[in-house]
């Protein structure tokens, strides 16, 4: 393959690649990239051939046991040429030794298990605008349940409680996921406990929730109402596990409707996670 290199994605590289994962249909946040040079500076890796951008991958490193593969794009034109293995490869490579796991589009996922992935369980993305998502008369969501902004609470309570829901600490990632500048992140407090978390963002079409976190669906309605506040029109899309029907029962009952579908894949046995608590995954790029 002369002519082809592999390098670390500079900014410029990183918008690129949201570029070309908003041509995939994947509706990127506006302001994501910025979220994942924190989680890990190096673990995005772009293609060139010539000195002209063709693939990208992200290969992201958490604490010392866990990776995850995301943003996995050749472009159009150069498929089929053995850029976007190049690519996978070494995303791989630098993983080595570790979990890993990646959220796969239907059409790639026969060839994540010929590398060694397990099914763990499907995201359906849900999109529409909530109907009968009800906070409470009083503004809370049941019984002794306040909906509060995230960043009133103190940090080390939120990274404990994303913990449950994430194989390693990722403290880092959360501080600027849930602070960057036009998202909104809300925490369900009861007794001075978590009981729920939700971030919604702007996008290129519909906005994002992720992480939807909660004790129950009714905390995980009146997130998500409180939420959709901020979205226009309140339209707004959450990628639910189905391996809590709880959610995708709710996110149906609410009115949303399935419109893309991934699969959650890991190389090794899938990780000790609430996912009886988890209502939506925070990124289909990063976990």
């Amino acid at each position: 393959m002369t002519g082809f290199e592999i390098t670390g994605a500079s900014a410029a590289d990183m918008e690129l690649m949201r570029g070309w994962a908003d041509e995939e249909g994947w509706n990127p946040g506006d302001s994501d990239r910025f979220a994942f040079a924190v989680a890990d500076p190096e673990g995005f890796l772009l293609g060139r051939l010539d000195g002209e951008p063709v693939a990208c991958i992200s290969a992201v490193r958490y604490g010392a046991g866990f990776g995850f593969i995301g943003l996995y794009i050749a472009r159009p034109a150069f498929r089929g040429r053995g850029y976007g293995i190049r690519l996978w490869d070494a995303g791989m490579e630098r993983l080595e030794g570790r979990l890993v796991g990646l959220d796969g589009v239907v059409a790639q996922q026969d060839n994540y298990r010929k590398s060694g992935f397990r099914h763990a369980w499907n995201n359906a993305r849900y999109e529409g605008v909530p109907e009968g998502a009800d906070d409470g008369d009083d503004g809370d969501g049941g019984a002794g349940i306040t909906i509060v902004d995230a960043a009133s609470l103190p940090f080390g309570l939120l990274a404990a409680y994303d913990r449950r829901f994430f194989p390693e600490p990722r403290p880092a990632f959360l501080s600027a996921w849930t602070g960057l500048p036009g998202r909104t992140a809300l925490a369900a407090v009861r007794d001075g406990r978590i009981e729920g978390l939700g971030v919604i963002r702007p996008c290129s079409a519909a906005h994002r929730i992720g992480p939807l976190y909660a004790a129950d669906p009714v905390v995980a309605a009146a997130l998500l109402g409180r939420l959709a506040e901020h979205a226009p029109g309140g339209l707004v899309s959450v990628d639910v596990p189905d391996a809590n029907p709880r959610a995708t029962a709710l996110l149906a009952g609410l009115g949303l409707v399935e419109v893309f579908e991934t699969a959650r894949m890991y190389t090794g046995p899938a990780p000790d996670l609430a996912l009886t608590e988890l209502f939506g995954v925070t990124s289909l790029e990063l976990g």
